[in-house]
């Protein structure tokens, strides 16, 4: 867990998800630009962890769904991309891990969803989700604002909620977001 900060919340017909924008090694901010948000397919990939990691990580796991998708002809479901990003990471812990945090969002037949997966490749399909130290001041705005028939302008106001929360009491400055 680093000092970043990612949260996502679904509503009835989408899901949204934040991150915040600063690449640090340690002590020290490499850059204050980085997106962390992947588009993948029809999806969003939320990745925090050690700059490298996220990157070559996530460079991987978006190959492959295209390469899957060339191949079948079929886009993978939010739960099938989920649970291949699921085994690549347990198969990486057993010889190098990834130290990579994820949300996984997207929309498909049955609804949004949105999945939560650890470094230790731990997956859950959740409504509302946040990673980093951001989580501690975030996880509690998530559970009291979120309900199920939200709002695209509601879920809008909570993501400035948790936002305006890390600024005031977080003591990292976590600089920008960006929000998808």
């Amino acid at each position: 867990m680093g000092t970043e900060a990612m949260f996502g919340i679904t509503g009835k017909d989408f899901v949204i998800i934040a991150a915040d924008c600063q690449a640090a090694f340690s002590i020290i901010r490499i850059k204050n630009d980085a997106d962390k948000i992947w588009q993948v397919g029809n999806m969003l990939f939320a990745c925090s962890g050690p700059p490298a990691d996220t990157a070559n990580f996530m460079e991987f796991i978006e190959k492959n769904i295209k390469l899957h998708e060339l191949r079948t002809g079929l886009p993978l479901s939010t739960k099938a991309a989920a649970s291949f990003t699921r085994n690549e990471l347990a198969h990486a812990l057993r010889k190098g891990p990834f130290q990579t945090d994820l949300l996984v969002a997207g929309i498909d037949a049955d609804g949004p969803g949105l999945y939560f997966m650890d470094y230790l490749a731990s997956c859950e399909k959740v409504n509302k989700a946040a990673h980093g130290y951001g989580a501690m001041f975030t996880l509690g705005l998530l559970d009291r604002y979120w309900k199920p028939d939200l709002t695209v302008l509601e879920a809008i106001d909570i993501i400035k909620k948790c936002i305006k929360e890390l600024e005031t009491r977080f003591i990292v400055d976590l600089g920008n977001f960006k929000i998808k």
